[in-house]
């Protein structure tokens, strides 16, 4: 059998790039041939990843509940992987930034509009009895989206409204003490942390911190920043940027408060989260006024910022 000048050609790079590296391309070609065909389930691993749901009780809807939070921190692993090419990249270009916070967008928006499961898709009753097995678990325990907040914007607008002015110049340590979220997973009785937020603590906040400081310089914010310094155009940058700022600080808290009021709404008086969480002030944007960037919005923005949307959701209820 003759070998065809095409794969003549291949068998000489590949003789190349394994004498450079020291290596017997004949044992790599042995290899190769006893290997196996690559397929679908293996590459995906995919037995693994539906082995992956382990119910805490015999409700059926339980598995839907695991299955949407799994898919959920897949979709913010996504986003960090935009993140990390962003901050990590050489040579920087805007076009670049523009697609992969655009990319990023596609996301969110993908887990917005998803969010209709978790506010229809399961038993009422279902979910308040299964609930109680997760204690004291919280999905405002995900690492990651957090991680997605450090990387989007800078540290200080993070912290809690109040502190903001005071902790300006203050270090990311410091500012950590105040970041907004901590003041979502108090007790509601007592205003005491939460097992669930001492524990997420104890997990991340090294983590956080490392990394509040790490990307300074090199987050969404202060790149943009940078760009602007150097007179370049930034509209398309921005316009993503706008949108990346009510994806994750509006419509998807809202997603979130749209299904606690759902599940959680009872008269004369609120079901607590199973973490303590206060969301009935931590999820409405308006209350945390958490915004990215705050140089793309104006005054009125600001002031109302996530008021319109709220009111929508709440009348359509």
């Amino acid at each position: 059998m003759s070998i065809s000048p095409e794969i003549e050609k291949r068998l000489n790079l590949l003789q190349e790039k394994y004498d450079a590296m020291g290596q017997d391309m004949t044992s790599y070609l042995d290899g190769l041939l006893h290997a196996d065909f690559l397929t679908y389930w293996d590459y995906i691993h995919l037995d693994t990843l539906l082995s992956l749901q382990s119910p805490k009780t015999q409700f059926p809807d339980e598995e839907i509940f695991i299955m949407y939070h799994q898919i959920t921190e897949l979709y913010f692993k996504l986003s960090l992987h935009e993140c990390k090419q962003i901050a990590e990249a050489e040579n920087l270009t805007i076009d670049f930034f523009t697609a992969r916070v655009k990319r990023i967008n596609r996301y969110f928006e993908a887990l917005t509009n998803s969010f209709e499961i978790m506010v229809d898709g399961m038993e009422k009753e279902q979910f308040l009895q299964f609930r109680m097995s997760l204690l004291p678990a919280s999905g405002f325990q995900s690492g990651q989206y957090r991680m997605i907040e450090i990387h989007a914007t800078d540290f200080i607008n993070l912290v809690a409204p109040g502190h903001r002015d005071e902790l300006r110049d203050a270090s990311v340590e410091e500012q950590f003490e105040q970041i907004y979220w901590k003041y979502g997973a108090t007790e509601l009785s007592t205003g005491k942390k939460t097992l669930t937020l001492n524990q997420f603590e104890k997990k991340y906040a090294k983590t956080f911190i490392e990394l509040g400081r790490s990307v300074a310089t090199t987050n969404f914010n202060n790149l943009l920043q940078q760009f602007k310094t150097k007179g370049e155009s930034t509209k398309a940058l921005e316009e993503q940027l706008r949108q990346l700022d009510i994806n994750v600080n509006v419509n998807w808290p809202l997603s979130h408060y749209k299904s606690a009021v759902r599940y959680l709404h009872r008269e004369p008086e609120e079901i607590k989260a199973t973490g303590g969480t206060n969301w009935q002030k931590y999820l409405p944007p308006r209350f945390q006024k958490r915004i990215f960037y705050p140089s793309l919005w104006n005054e009125q923005e600001i002031a109302e910022w996530g008021k319109g949307w709220v009111d929508k959701v709440v009348s359509e209820l």
